[in-house]
């Protein structure tokens, strides 16, 4: 209790170390992102083989067996191990001027980045929720949608490991009203995902085409879980707008087909990262409104 108190007392320092932890989770967060993706093919892969019974060696190519742990850190081109000075969250990738110290073969900017953009997220959340359980969840919250969001960019892919906790994280934590009470928060999850489930259903019925996946249904229904079923239209028209802006850009300036599927679950994460800050004022403006408060 003192170290929270300390931390209760000098903000800054609060700041300064959630900064700094949050740069170490964002680094675990790029081994998430690069491998658990790898690890579930590879497992689907193995369900077939087992399935079909087909002789794994008449496979020509297998995707790789790896965990979150081993093989350790290497460079994908030389496979050289990254020795830990060269493992240091941004500063690092700054000594190395981007590239690897072996082979020299350019390391992505996307990994600081995502180590960068998990700072600011957790350290604007720390400032707004203070030394609180709030707080807490709000950056499990965060760092799970990052997660989220760049395997369904890379792979259009919502994994339910990730959707799952973020949802039964939701139903627990409501047990002690840490975002919204618990009966909000179960009609919030079944009516987001009864929602969008009905709305591809009848995208289908109408365009014979699928319009979304079942795991932006289970996100949409984390995202219940967690602010309550009267945050979702907030959510979703926010989600909505958002989508059409980027997909529409995205299409026009790559000149692609109307029919390219793009994932939706980015524009979801980004909403429901917003209702953490605005979503129940908004809600509340909205029904003052319509007079139903």
């Amino acid at each position: 209790m003192d170290f929270i108190t300390t931390l209760q007392a000098n903000p800054l320092m609060y700041y300064i170390l959630i900064g700094l932890f949050s740069l170490c989770i964002g680094s675990f967060l790029n081994v998430v992102i690069y491998r658990f993706p790898k690890m579930l093919y590879r497992n689907w892969e193995e369900d077939c083989i087992e399935t079909l019974n087909i002789p794994p060696e008449t496979i020509p190519e297998r995707t790789e067996a790896i965990t979150l742990s081993r093989p350790s850190s290497h460079c994908p081109k030389c496979t050289a191990k990254i020795r830990w000075f060269e493992n240091i969250p941004v500063l690092s990738y700054l000594f190395l001027r981007g590239r690897c110290g072996h082979c020299h073969e350019k390391i992505s900017f996307l990994f600081p980045a995502i180590e960068i953009l998990t700072a600011i997220l957790s350290v604007i959340i720390a400032i707004y929720f203070g030394v609180t359980w709030q707080a807490f969840f709000a950056m499990l919250f965060t760092w799970l949608l990052i997660t989220a969001t760049l395997i369904d960019i890379d792979h259009q892919l919502l994994p339910d490991s990730i959707t799952y906790i973020l949802l039964w994280m939701g139903l627990l934590i409501s047990l002690e009203s840490v975002f919204v009470d618990t009966r909000s928060a179960v009609i919030g999850a079944a009516a987001g995902y009864l929602s969008l489930w009905a709305f591809a259903k009848l995208f289908k019925a109408i365009t014979g085409k699928e319009g979304m996946g079942y795991g932006d249904f289970k996100l949409f229904a984390a995202l219940g879980a967690w602010f309550g079923w009267l945050v979702l239209p907030f959510i979703i028209i926010i989600g909505s707008l958002v989508g059409a802006i980027i997909s529409a850009s995205i299409l026009g300036f790559f000149k692609l087909g109307r029919d390219t599927p793009l994932p939706f679950g980015p524009y979801l994460a980004l909403a429901g990262w917003l209702a953490l800050f605005f979503g129940h004022d908004v809600t509340h403006w909205y029904m003052d409104i319509a007079g139903l408060l």
